[in-house]
């Protein structure tokens, strides 16, 4: 049996931020009744996070569930224990309406760090950066390609596509991320007022 190997296994460039391919991640999405006592038990369980709100991402050590729609939620865990994290999932959740798909090998996941991040991002995505703390996460596009975007620390934010246009959103990223194209965007937190 072939090893998992991620979109573009170890790619990183270094601009005016650092982008880098996010390696394996395990992620299962999971749709339902986001009031339902039992599902939020079963997420607690899996990634050891309550749910998140509504455009938020919890993130934690075990692992880390994300709001992606009024009904749907992304858990993302280790990629080696996905099965048995789905299964685990599937049994708590015998009894409830649900749907769960491992859906780790149809994503990619990118990472951007750096003072710049919300320059960069802002310049292929219709999101307003400047009120985005972190935990924050949006759906959106990113150019002409679907994506889930949030903040995971204060100069870092991950990017989640369909693994079929990883070439094209890493070709976007580094280029936007090239030394030369500062805007200024948004100032350091707390800084004052763009230049």
């Amino acid at each position: 049996m072939r090893e998992p190997v991620s979109a573009l296994p170890g790619a990183r460039y270094s601009g005016i931020v650092t982008v880098a391919e996010g390696g394996l991640r395990g992620m299962i999405v999971l749709r339902g009744d986001l009031a339902s006592k039992p599902l939020a038990k079963a997420v607690k369980e899996a990634t050891g996070q309550a749910l998140p709100g509504t455009r938020q991402i919890a993130l934690g050590k075990k692992g880390a569930v994300a709001w992606m729609a009024p009904d749907e939620l992304l858990i993302l865990t280790d990629h080696a224990t996905v099965g048995t994290t789905l299964s685990k999932m599937e049994a708590a959740l015998a009894g409830e309406f649900v749907t769960l798909a491992d859906v780790s090998d149809a994503r990619a996941v990118f990472t951007l760090s750096g003072a710049a991040a919300r320059d960069v991002l802002a310049k292929a995505c219709p999101v307003d950066f400047a009120d985005f703390p972190v935990g924050s996460l949006r759906r959106t596009r990113a150019a002409q390609v679907a994506a889930a975007i949030w903040r995971s620390a204060a100069e870092e934010f991950t990017l989640v596509c369909f693994r079929s246009v990883a070439p094209y959103m890493w070709d976007l990223l580094t280029t936007l991320a090239r030394p030369g194209g500062e805007v200024g965007l948004y100032p350091a937190e707390g800084a004052g007022t763009p230049r």
